[in-house]
């Protein structure tokens, strides 16, 4: 399932934070900060869709992450690479190194990273 850009912001919040209340929420937003029954909103799409639970503190309850930051973006990731570039990761690395301004130091890292993962397999 899919996060709306706004749920994406808010889970970023909550992956950084592992745990958080409503209060802790709101201020990890920049001005202007949304409104609570915003961030109430946003949190009760979030647990229908399985992405967030809550523990009742009291009055408060306090939010944490079901699904880990890795395994969302991989899926998202893969997908982009089936709908984009006919399942070809190759073409994908290939598009992702010509059209971002990586530095060269950054390409001889993802090198490293490639050649480490050649090798493992």
């Amino acid at each position: 399932m899919k996060l709306s850009k706004s749920e994406e912001e808010l889970m970023n919040h909550l992956w950084r934070m592992k745990t958080a209340i409503m209060k802790d929420l709101i201020e990890a937003y920049e001005e202007p900060k949304p409104a609570i029954t915003t961030i109430a909103t946003l949190l009760k799409r979030m647990q229908m869709k399985q992405f967030v639970d809550y523990k009742q503190l009291g009055r408060s309850r306090e939010y944490f992450p079901l699904v880990k930051k890795k395994d969302y973006f991989s899926k998202h990731v893969n997908g982009l690479i089936k709908n984009f570039f006919n399942d070809s990761a190759s073409q994908f690395a290939s598009f992702f190194t010509q059209e971002t301004n990586l530095s060269k130091e950054e390409l001889e890292k993802l090198r490293t990273i490639i050649d480490s993962e050649i090798k493992k397999k």
